[in-house]
């Protein structure tokens, strides 16, 4: 009997312990209500302690969130037609204020949110013209509305860090998108021109190097085989001075000799001479 009266009040207790206790991670904040009013607010991580049955507790994340919205489409200031697609970086900076105006739904945040960033999106855009929208630093382009988006958001507890522009397209089939690709062929063709110019220069530099390497070199081996031709014919001339030293006349016959070779080389060659001329002598005589 006393082991059944106990039970019921143990577990009642539990309950309460557990309706009383809440934990709040790290990257989240929370809130407490009292019969729906707010009474504590920007909880940090932690374990935490409320009112069972009388206090309820709301956790938010307070991590940077990623509001994505609609391709909106927007004028430039030459009134012509873009097609923009953006996305917002932002988080809970005032959790009672989040909630007052939202409710704590994060849907409803990021409805008021887009008409907030489109609209300074559309006075960014309407103040410049297309190709400086197209062409120029996108994260410059909502740099200056920053400022202005963040003072719509404090009214819904929220802080945006940055914009950025995924996409911005032209209507297709347009004069508008002709003239950006006209304009784009352009500045292809002028780098591709400068790049041509560069490399015909890079190119005639390094013939006018390979000429003039190929001129010393030519010049250096003509140089050192004149070189090695004078002193060949000094050898040959003070070898065969020496022969002459040792027997002139053997060194006359091989002189006579090397002469009949070149004179009847053609084999029909026709010499008139004398009938005493010394070139005939070796011919006449074998002495």
């Amino acid at each position: 009997m006393k082991y059944s009266a106990w039970m019921p009040a143990a577990l009642a207790a539990l309950l309460l312990l557990l309706g009383s206790v809440f934990v709040v991670s790290e990257g989240q904040t929370a809130i407490v209500l009292n019969l729906g009013k707010v009474v504590r607010t920007d909880l940090k991580p932690g374990l935490h302690f409320k009112l069972p049955l009388v206090e309820s507790a709301r956790i938010f994340d307070r991590r940077l969130q990623i509001l994505a919205a609609e391709p909106e489409r927007y004028l430039t200031s030459e009134k012509k037609d873009v097609s923009v697609d953006f996305f917002a970086i932002g988080r809970i900076s005032n959790v009672r204020d989040f909630y007052r105006a939202t409710n704590g739904d994060e849907k409803v945040a990021a409805e008021r949110l887009a008409p907030i960033i489109k609209d300074a999106l559309r006075n960014e855009i309407n103040a410049h013209t297309l190709q400086q929208v197209v062409s120029g630093d996108r994260s410059k382009v909502l740099a200056t509305q920053l400022a202005a988006i963040n003072k719509g958001a404090a009214t819904l507890g929220v802080q945006i860090s940055d914009i950025r522009i995924k996409r911005i397209d032209l209507p297709t089939g347009g004069e508008v998108i002709e003239q950006v690709y006209r304009r784009m062929r352009a500045q292809r063709q002028q780098v591709a021109s400068q790049l041509r110019a560069e490399g015909q220069e890079t190119k005639q530099k390094i013939e006018s190097e390979a000429d003039r390497q190929s001129q010393v070199l030519l010049a250096e081996a003509e140089r050192d085989a004149q070189k090695l031709r004078g002193e060949g014919d000094a050898e040959a001339a003070r070898i065969y001075a020496q022969a002459a030293q040792r027997d002139p006349g053997f060194y006359a016959f091989q002189r006579s000799l090397e002469a009949y070779r070149q004179a009847f080389a053609g084999g029909d060659s026709v010499i008139v001479l004398e009938r005493n001329d010394p070139f005939l002598q070796y011919l006449r005589s074998d002495r």
